[in-house]
């Protein structure tokens, strides 16, 4: 039986999810999408110009990839509406990564904010993919508004320091039936391959992979370490323990008799 994420409808067979920024040259977008099959990639709406071919992100981004524009800049619900809006009439499809940041040190995300925006543009019909500070009790009402998935970070975006609030995220994977897909902060495969081994349903990552000296082989590397982590879960992990507990039994060890 195949593994699959459904979202909006859509089922995604590759859990890695990544970004459209911070790389030095768009022409590693297709290149990278390819190599690590990609499925859904994220863009920013300021990204997008159809005046200019050469300029506009969405003509590096493969077809067959799931367009996940994001509302980046908006302080105010009322702004990230209004983006999700016009990435929508700008041919960008309905799904929708919410982020209102109004934090201009740490780049956290406004939670309530967030959940108006999201039981807004769930109304309209989006696909809604809200990114969180991973809080309890904001993931429970986001569930309520009809969001489609919630992305806790795993540090402060852009950091590429790992899971810093896991036991967190790991309250939201027991507690909350939508998918879980852990976002921002993300910065080695290893940390990817251990978000999925806790239950996470996805990983996005652009950082780590846009600053890498071979950000195509990166992606790639992070592809696998998602499949790994998603298979481990699935196979289910043994239990930690405090103490040694040899693998083979000692008894009768090299034919000894008792006696």
């Amino acid at each position: 039986m195949e593994d699959f994420l459904e979202i909006g409808g859509k089922k995604i067979k590759n859990r890695f999810f990544t970004g459209t920024g911070k790389y030095a040259t768009n022409e590693v977008i297709p290149r990278l999408a390819k190599e690590a099959g990609i499925e859904v990639i994220t863009v920013a709406l300021r990204r997008v110009d159809l005046t200019s071919p050469e300029e506009n992100i969405l003509n590096y981004i493969p077809k067959k990839c799931i367009i996940l524009p994001n509302t980046s800049g908006a302080r105010t619900a009322d702004e990230a509406v209004r983006i999700a809006r016009l990435t929508r009439a700008c041919g960008c499809g309905n799904w929708i990564k919410i982020e209102v940041i109004s934090d201009n040190k740490y780049l956290l995300p406004d939670n309530y904010e967030t959940l108006k925006a999201s039981e807004r543009l769930v109304k309209e019909g989006f696909v809604v993919l809200p990114y969180v500070s991973p809080d309890l009790m904001v993931a429970k009402a986001l569930e309520e508004v009809g969001a489609h998935a919630v992305m806790p970070l795993g540090a402060p975006i852009g950091t590429n320091r790992g899971l810093k609030t896991k036991e967190l995220i790991r309250i939201l994977i027991d507690e909350i039936k939508l998918p879980i897909i852990v976002d921002a902060g993300i910065g080695c495969p290893s940390h990817a391959a251990e978000a999925m081994e806790m239950g996470a349903a996805a990983v996005l990552a652009n950082t780590a992979v846009a600053t890498a000296r071979d950000p195509v082989m990166m992606a790639k590397a992070f592809s696998m370490a998602v499949e790994a982590g998603r298979m481990a879960y699935l196979a289910g992990l043994g239990p930690v323990k405090l103490t040694a507990e040899a693998s083979s039994p000692l008894t009768g060890f090299l034919n000894e008799e008792s006696g």
